[in-house]
Parts: structure tokens; C-alpha cells; sequence
């Protein structure tokens, strides 16, 4: 089995795990890459590179995206499969630009800042643009996007919305029959000629595959189409839609994705080059790549990890969590805390729910391939009965640990979402409570526990397991994850609590540890 991991081996997929959607620039000797976070907090993330391979989290472009019921999880109200998608990112005259619509409150927003870290301005597009593509030209500026048929729209200088008497055409339309049309845009000009960029499956292929057209002008012809078809060997799932940067000594890259199955959505780097002015990708992504390091030796911080819960408040008495950290939707602050002897990350129960789905101030990592694991120490004291608290791999077909009160007894459990179903449709969000698979009566208050998850070659199955203080011990039954487009990300570990019939309990978190297997 091949080692990936995050800072050390230079594999493709550069990242094995979910970071779907990518757009990339270069600034100088720094590459900055943005990818979709939907439904958590913080949100939009930006990754950073000095030789495209090894990345770290450079910024979250916002905490909370809108104070919706949906956002913060109020009731059975949710955004799943909703929320920012496929962001444009770009640098124009000492500002970074990140451009997406979000898919519950059907809006399109422009964030705006002269530094990476923030802070970063807010506003809304007039209109919505479906996975859109922005491109400063001269003193002009215009938007791609759209499905199957790409509309090339000029903004106002300000980016508030359509600029009146401006070009508004469509550009390319998807006539061969497909089951996913032109989509993905990603607009470039280089060297005086136009390049629009997208993703789109053909039936005749059965999988992803990306396209590239060129014109002279914005008011002329497109004209191009497929320029790469490779799964790299998995499962027919094609690797396509992302964005295209050089390097500084003159070297080009795409960085697209590929559907890997319940770990989500990872990013690939594929070598380019330009013929005749026209983009020519290697046929195959190559398994082994390396770049040339605008910063050699440079240390990344990790992109999952450890958490020992011990946070310095900044000067206005805030905690901020880790950036290798979600929160499932917008977390509500006066529910959760943490505490520094020992450090503890804790969950306050205050409202009802009827499964983990729904639970607030879950806090989430992404899992990792080929397989990953991850350890914390859980302390029940403070649950009602009713009350759930635990470790999780969150997606559609959960599955979880943790402690349970009935009638002032404590368990450990292990429950998940069946997984009948395999397709990535159908087994929707709902408020069905998870199936119970094995039960324990403990009498401490206090519990380590361990979750595991395979993801090689497909195999997305999850065990779950606890301490007896010399050894672990499998809890329940191996569980299979499945992705599915109602919540369309990979899973995620999970740290939750969850009350079905009082609020007021608590649960605290520590000595959190997380590793990235063979």
C-alpha cells in the first residue's frame, strides 16, 4: 500500500482528503488554493504552497456566512449539501478576490481583502452564478458561469451586479448528450487570447472529464473541447474541474479533483503545457510529481492533527479553535467553551434533536486516506438522560461512539445510518434516529474512545472502538460510508453532543489525538 500523507511523500492525489472544487492562483513565490466548505464554519477556506504539493491552511474567509435558521441549525432547519460552492478566487492590483453563490440562500457573494488573513469585506452580487469564474480585463471586469450553457456576463466596475449595455452573451453550450454539462468555469486570459475552462461527463465516457475553449475575443467564438480524460486507475471516477497556475520559472499546472468515495473529493496535480496556444495536459496524472520549492525547507503546519484544547483567548477574550477545525454549520458560542485545566473542549446541550445530524457545535476534521484514525478521552458526567455524546464520522451514513444516560445509568454505545442503499442518491437528511448496534453499561464517567476508517480502493468502512484501560475493544459492527449528494462532502471525525429529551446536559473532550494510517 502507497503512504500518503501531508507534508513528507510527494504522491498524487497531493492531498487525500476532501478539498473539492479547487481554484488556485500564484502571488509572488506564493500559491494560494480555495476549495468549498458548504455547510461549515468557518467557511471558504484558502489553502497555502510554496511548490503546489504540500499545503497549509492559510485563512477561513468567513466564521458565519448568513444568520439563517438553516446556517445555525435552528430545530430540524439545515443547509446540508447547500452553502458556499465552488469559489473563483483571484489577485487583482493588491486585493484578493473570492467570488461564489451559496445554494440555500440562493445569493451570490464577493468577499474582498489586501492581505490573505483579513480582514476580509462583504457583499452581494446582484444575480446568481453558478459556479462562476471572474477575470479583471484591463478596466474591465466579467463573470462566467452557468450548466451546459456558460454565460459570459460584464460586471460593474464595483462588482455589484451586471453592468448596464455591458457584454452578456453565452459563450459554449453542451450539445452531445452528457449526464453533467459544461460546468466548473474557470476564465483565463493569457497571452491575448481568452481560455474558459470546465468539467463535464459525457455518456459516452461515463465519468468526469475537463474541457478548454479559447477565443481571440470575449465577443468572439469559443471553440476547443475535451483536453483531459484519466481516472488513474479508480473505479472509472475521472479527474476534472479546477484551475490552471505557473510557476515562476514558466512551468504550468492544473489542479483538478476526483470523486474518491466516502473520504470526498481530493485534489490532483496534472503537469500542462501550451501548444499553439491551446493547453495540453499529460495523458495520465502522473503517480509522482515534483516541483521546484519557491521556499526550500519551508515547514507546513498540518492540515489534520492533535488537539490538546489549551487556548490563549486574544486581547477580546476570544478562543479560536485550530484552523484544522469545523464546526458543523454556525456554532452557538454560548454553548460550547473551553476549559484549560486539563484542556477540555466542551458541549452545552440546548435544544432537543433527533439524531446527530442535527446536533450543534459538532466539531469536525476531515478524515484522511488511505486510513486514518482518531482518539479522545470523553467525559459523561454531565448528560441527562436522553443524551448522547461521542465520536463521530460525520456524512449521510453516519456512524458513531459514545456514552449514553437511561434512567441515570450510563452506556457506551455504537450507532450508525444503514447504508441499504449505495447510490449516492436517495437516504436523504431526515430526523429518523441512527440504528443501534451494541450497548455496554460502564459505571466510570470518563471514556476513551477510538474510531478508524478505511478508505483504500474504496473500501469506506468505518470500526469504532474503546479502552478497557489495557487494550481497545471493537464496539458494534463495521460500518459502511457511503457519499451522497445530500450532504455532498466526504465524511468527517466528529465531536458531538445531542439531547432527545431534555436540554442542560454537558460533555467535555480531551487529549484529542489524530493519525493518518498505511
Amino acid at each position: 500500500m502507497r503512504r500518503y500523507t501531508f507534508g513528507t511523500v510527494k504522491n498524487n492525489p497531493i492531498i487525500w482528503a476532501d478539498y473539492p472544487d479547487p481554484d488556485i492562483i500564484r502571488v509572488e513565490d506564493t500559491y494560494y488554493m480555495v476549495s468549498t466548505t458548504m455547510h461549515f464554519m468557518p467557511g471558504c477556506v484558502i489553502l497555502r504552497s510554496y511548490d503546489l504539493i504540500h499545503w497549509e491552511v492559510a485563512t477561513h474567509v468567513y466564521n458565519a456566512l448568513d444568520d439563517t435558521p438553516g446556517q445555525k441549525l435552528e430545530g430540524e432547519k439545515q443547509i446540508y449539501g447547500k452553502g458556499m460552492w465552488a469559489a473563483s478566487l483571484r489577485y487583482h492590483k493588491g486585493k484578493f478576490y473570492v467570488c461564489f453563490v451559496a445554494n440555500d440562500t440562493h445569493k451570490t457573494y464577493l468577499f474582498t481583502a489586501s492581505d490573505i488573513n483579513g480582514s476580509w469585506e462583504r457583499q452581494i452580487v446582484e444575480g446568481f452564478y453558478h459556479d462562476c469564474s471572474l477575470l479583471f480585463d484591463d478596466e474591465r471586469v466579467y463573470i462566467i458561469y452557468g450548466n451546459t450553457e456558460i454565460h459570459l456576463t460584464e460586471l460593474k466596475n464595483d462588482l455589484s451586479g451586471p453592468k448596464p449595455g455591458g457584454l452578456n452573451r453565452i459563450i459554449v453550450k453542451d450539445a452531445e448528450p452528457h449526464y453533467l454539462g459544461y460546468e466548473g468555469a474557470h476564465l483565463y486570459k493569457i497571452n491575448g487570447k481568452y481560455y474558459a475552462f470546465f468539467i463535464h461527463m459525457l455518456k459516452s465516457k461515463g465519468r468526469r472529464t475537463e474541457a478548454c475553449f479559447v477565443a481571440d475575443s470575449l465577443e468572439g467564438e469559443f471553440t476547443g473541447g475535451e483536453v483531459f480524460d484519466d481516472n488513474m486507475g479508480y473505479h472509472n471516477c475521472g479527474v476534472a474541474q479546477g484551475g490552471i497556475v505557473d510557476t515562476p520559472d514558466g512551468k504550468w499546472y492544473s489542479i483538478l479533483f476526483q470523486d474518491h468515495g466516502a473520504v470526498g473529493r481530493i485534489p490532483v496535480l496534472v503537469p500542462m503545457y501550451w501548444e499553439n496556444d491551446f493547453p495540453v495536459f499529460h495523458k495520465k496524472a502522473p503517480e509522482y510529481i515534483e516541483v521546484v520549492s519557491t521556499r526550500p525547507g519551508y515547514e507546513y503546519k498540518p492540515l489534520v492533527g492533535n488537539d490538546d484544547f489549551i487556548y490563549e483567548p486574544d486581547r477580546n477574550g476570544k478562543v479560536h479553535i485550530k484552523d484544522f477545525w469545523q464546526w458543523n454549520h454556525i456554532p452557538t458560542d454560548t454553548l460550547w467553551s473551553v476549559t484549560e485545566k486539563p484542556g477540555t473542549y466542551r458541549i452545552h446541550s440546548g435544544k432537543i434533536s433527533p439524531n446527530l445530524l442535527y446536533a450543534v457545535n459538532t466539531l469536525t476534521q476531515r478524515s484522511a486516506g488511505p486510513a486514518c484514525e482518531s482518539i479522545v478521552t470523553l467525559d459523561g458526567s454531565g448528560l441527562r438522560d436522553g443524551d448522547y455524546a461521542g465520536l463521530s464520522f460525520l456524512i449521510s451514513t453516519y456512524g458513531f461512539i459514545g456514552l449514553t444516560k437511561e434512567a441515570d445509568q450510563n452506556y457506551l454505545v455504537m450507532c450508525a445510518r444503514p447504508t441499504n442503499d449505495k447510490s449516492i442518491f436517495g437516504n436523504l437528511v431526515d430526523n429518523q434516529p441512527a440504528v443501534e448496534y451494541a450497548r455496554v453499561p460502564v459505571t466510570a464517567d470518563k471514556v476513551t474512545v477510538k474510531a478508524y476508517g478505511n478508505f483504500e480502493d474504496g473500501k469506506d468502512e468505518c470500526e469504532f472502538y474503546y479502552s478497557d484501560g489495557e487494550a481497545w475493544k471493537k464496539l458494534g459492527v463495521t460500518h459502511n460510508l457511503v457519499w451522497k449528494m445530500d450532504q455532498f462532502v466526504g465524511c468527517r471525525f466528529g465531536l458531538f453532543l445531542y439531547s432527545t429529551k431534555e436540554i442542560g446536559g454537558t460533555a467535555e473532550f480531551s487529549k484529542y489525538m489524530y493519525n493518518i494510517l498505511k
